[in-house]
């Protein structure tokens, strides 16, 4: 039964070539049916080996391609409602996977036993099953992990100990931070496919236009985030995430404290108003740098991770003479 159960992933993706072909050669390597890479822009190198792939699908979404999906409207504005609108017409084109992942560039599947079977043993009726996250976390450069590794931090998913628990964590900015993540806690899904009126969002399924908000869960997977993984990675997208991103002013902030109102937006704006680049840089090393402390509380909460991705040894062997 296990062996008959087929899964994809699609993603929306603006990025170098690399590490698009990262991505994909990640799940390939995990088991992936299908990849479907919907290019945000034109990446050649990149579109030229993913339709090389057997099971590689890479669509670029022109300007004739947004013409065709929305006739007058055209594109999108926000990178958000053209993730939406991609997913779900890889979804309703018809996969040819039995589940679909809809994820993003900087997120890695990894999984403690055979996505296959731990999908087949879901309930029939299941229509989505959710991924919990793990933020990736900068090596402290005094105290590396082993060579390939990398730190990442989980929470509680029950919110009432989650909260307890990154205050004690994070003693200096828990109180704003849901879960000490700086990006999303919501983790990603993975859709049944066949379904009639679905909606592919960013976290979230939506049937007949009405949210899936009981999706099972995949204890036995986790979804490594690479949004912050090094400060001269994440410094320059800040800028774009506090406009338009993650850090966004129209998110909600889902606070650690109830008497704590920042919001993401609101916490890293203030930051930089009262100290600027130097007191974000500072936040950045108590929030997301490996330090001996901070994996010491993470660990004793259950939530310090240790994953090899190996992603350029993936995208050697999926894409031959990709380097």
């Amino acid at each position: 039964m296990t062996s008959d159960v087929t899964w994809g992933v699609v993603a929306t993706i603006r990025a170098p070539t690399n590490d698009i072909l990262d991505f994909a050669a990640h799940y390939l390597d995990r088991g992936a049916n299908r990849v479907f890479v919907y290019l945000d822009q034109d990446a050649p190198k990149a579109r030229a080996a993913l339709k090389q792939h057997p099971k590689c699908r890479v669509i670029l979404t022109d300007e004739g391609y947004w013409t065709r999906r929305r006739q007058k409207r055209g594109r999108p504005e926000g990178h958000q409602h053209r993730q939406v609108v991609n997913a779900t017409h890889c979804y309703n084109r018809g996969p040819k996977v039995d589940w679909l992942l809809h994820a993003d560039v900087d997120e890695f599947l990894v999984t403690a036993t055979p996505l296959s079977q731990q999908l087949a043993v879901l309930p029939p009726g299941t229509l989505s099953a959710r991924v919990r996250p793990v933020e990736a976390m900068q090596a402290d450069p005094e105290d590396p992990p082993v060579d390939g590794q990398i730190w990442c931090k989980s929470f509680d998913p029950r919110p009432s100990i989650r909260k307890a628990e990154t205050r004690d964590i994070y003693p200096e900015f828990g109180m704003h931070l849901n879960g000490g993540f700086l990006s999303h806690v919501a983790g990603k899904i993975f859709v049944r496919t066949g379904q009639d009126n679905i909606i592919i969002r960013i976290h979230n399924a939506f049937r007949d236009g009405v949210k899936d908000d009981r999706p099972e869960d995949l204890p036995d997977c986790r979804l490594v985030h690479l949004h912050a993984p090094s400060w001269e990675d994440w410094w320059p997208r800040y800028r774009y995430r506090l406009m338009h991103g993650s850090y966004r002013p129209d998110l909600k902030g889902v606070a650690s404290d109830p008497k704590a109102t920042l919001t993401m937006h609101d916490l890293l704006s203030s930051i930089e108003r009262n100290g600027g680049e130097n007191a974000l840089r500072a936040f950045y090393r108590d929030v997301c740098v490996a330090t001996p402390e901070l994996r010491e509380r993470l660990d004793r909460k259950g939530h310090l991770h240790s994953v090899a991705l190996e992603l350029e040894r993936k995208r050697r062997d999926h894409f031959v003479g990709s380097d």
